[in-house]
C-alpha cells in the first residue's frame, strides 16, 4: 500500500526545486494571491521554526514579528502559489523545531548567524 501511494506521488505532484533551508534560517518566501480575476505576488519573510514530514506532504512553518504581535505561516513545500524561496541568512540551532523562539523578545531572540 505504501509503495502504491508512493508511486502515485512521484507521477502526478510536481516538485519545485527550492534551496535547501532548515530550522533558524531566515527566508523570504514568495507567493501568489488571487483576488477575484486579479493574481499577485506577496512575500512573507521569518524564521523557519521547523519543517515536518517527507516527500509530498512535507510543510514548513515561518515566523515574523508583524509590530509586537508574533505571525506564524505554515506553507506545503508543493504549494502551487509557491513562486520561489529566498534564503537570506543561515541560522546556527542545535534543534530541528525551535518551539522556544516563540516566547523569546528583545536581543534573547538573535540567532546565530553561519558565515558561508
Amino acid at each position: 500500500m505504501e509503495s502504491l501511494i508512493k508511486f502515485v506521488q512521484d507521477e502526478f505532484v510536481t516538485k519545485k526545486e527550492f534551496p535547501k533551508f532548515s530550522a533558524g534560517d531566515t527566508i523570504t518566501v514568495y507567493y501568489e494571491i488571487k483576488e477575484g480575476e486579479k493574481t499577485r505576488t506577496q512575500f512573507f519573510k521569518g524564521v523557519v521554526i521547523q519543517r515536518r514530514g517527507s516527500g509530498a506532504t512535507e510543510t514548513f512553518t515561518i515566523r515574523k514579528m508583524s509590530g509586537t504581535v508574533g505571525v506564524e505561516r505554515i506553507f506545503p513545500v508543493n504549494l502551487p502559489a509557491l513562486q520561489k524561496i529566498e534564503i537570506n541568512k543561515k541560522g546556527k540551532v542545535r534543534r530541528a523545531r525551535i518551539y522556544y523562539f516563540r516566547e523569546l523578545t528583545g536581543k534573547k531572540a538573535r540567532i546565530k548567524e553561519i558565515r558561508s
